[in-house]
């Protein structure tokens, strides 16, 4: 049985859209169980065999600062669900409230791996191919030096090959052009360190790749900084809600725009379930001593559900023990870089 924490108060929608997701997910997932952390008056009138109720009095809201969530809340859902995975009674936790509290929190409560300085978050997009392309960091960090970058490839390494079966992801560093004589310092300084690690067999490195690599599906994994990876992934979000905008307009204007409409709907609706970010919803916390993933904060049903089965398969699959290895077996590189990383059994 593989045992997931959710905070069933986070996110703009709370109990209306968790609580739901959690019994689709407890239908289809006859070997999950949940602990569902929440109000108490949110969660009364829950039930299930596979579900434990914990109760918590104070919730994070979207809007808390960092310091009131980490130092003011500390009876929160968002800091309880954390903790049961610190404790043992759970391998994973799901929360789809604030973004950087939830980090800072994490952070605080987990701690990170030796040898990472910075957690990432790493998340899907969606791609041409019908799949969905790993990216990270998409938000974490806005600053990172070329060290975080290679910590983050061999994160997101473990992390795609543990969810797809790929035993060596193909890793793109994303740049202005593919040519290696382009970037900033700080990205040249990177190629080099990824191409290290790929003649020592630690990264499957593909090279540079452009923007729009990420939605060709050109390598399994894209790495960069957060800000440029939080761009990214709210101009996809952004691109969906215009597509479907575009397609409820359609039918309620005049005779001209009926007609575009209804020629154009099945191409559009096709790329909009394509470009759908509920279907590739939940983004792993990489980095620290215990499984985190975090649902976008606007999830509905289907979306929080998505990320529920990444979070699953995740545990199931044990990434943590993953990504482990990958550090591991990168010391060498990572101690050459200025980042000393035990053994395995050292680091257990």
């Amino acid at each position: 049985m593989v045992t997931l924490a959710i905070d069933c108060m986070g996110g703009d929608h709370g109990p209306k859209v968790t609580l739901p997701a959690c019994r689709t997910f407890l239908d289809s997932h006859p070997h999950a169980k949940l602990l569902l952390v929440g109000l108490p008056e949110a969660l009364a009138h829950f039930s299930h065999p596979r579900v434990t109720l914990v109760h918590a009095m104070e919730v994070v809201e979207m809007d808390d600062p960092v310091e009131v969530a980490l130092r003011r809340k500390k009876d929160s859902s968002m800091r309880i669900t954390i903790e049961q995975v610190r404790d043992g009674n759970a391998q994973v936790a799901v929360s789809a409230g604030n973004t950087g509290a939830l980090m800072a929190i994490a952070r605080y409560i987990l701690k990170t791996l030796d040898g990472i300085d910075r957690p990432a978050i790493a998340g899907q997009m969606p791609n041409a191919k019908g799949g969905g392309t790993t990216m990270l960091d998409l938000g974490a960090n806005v600053d990172s030096s070329p060290e975080h970058l290679l910590q983050f490839a061999l994160m997101g390494s473990a992390l795609v090959s543990v969810l797809t079966g790929i035993e060596k992801p193909s890793v793109g560093l994303l740049n202005i052009g593919e040519e290696a004589i382009k970037g900033n310092e700080n990205i040249k300084k990177t190629s080099e360190l990824l191409r290290s690690a790929a003649k020592s067999g630690d990264l499957n490195f593909y090279g540079n790749v452009e923007g729009n690599d990420i939605f060709k599906g050109t390598t399994d994994i894209v790495v960069c900084d957060g800000f440029v990876g939080n761009v990214a992934l709210k101009a996809i979000e952004g691109l969906a809600a215009m597509i479907s905008d575009f397609l409820k307009k359609s039918f309620s204007r005049n005779i001209f725009t009926l007609i575009a409409g209804f020629i154009a709907y099945p191409a559009l609706s096709r790329f909009k379930k394509l470009v759908d970010h509920r279907r590739h919803n939940g983004a792993a916390l990489l980095g620290l001593r215990g499984l985190v993933f975090k649902s976008h904060g606007s999830a509905d049903e289907l979306a929080f559900l998505t990320a529920l089965q990444r979070a699953y398969d995740a545990a199931d699959h044990d990434l943590l023990a993953r990504v482990k290895s990958q550090l591991a077996h990168a010391a060498p590189l990572l101690m050459a870089s200025g980042h000393l990383v035990p053994t395995l059994s050292e680091s257990e």
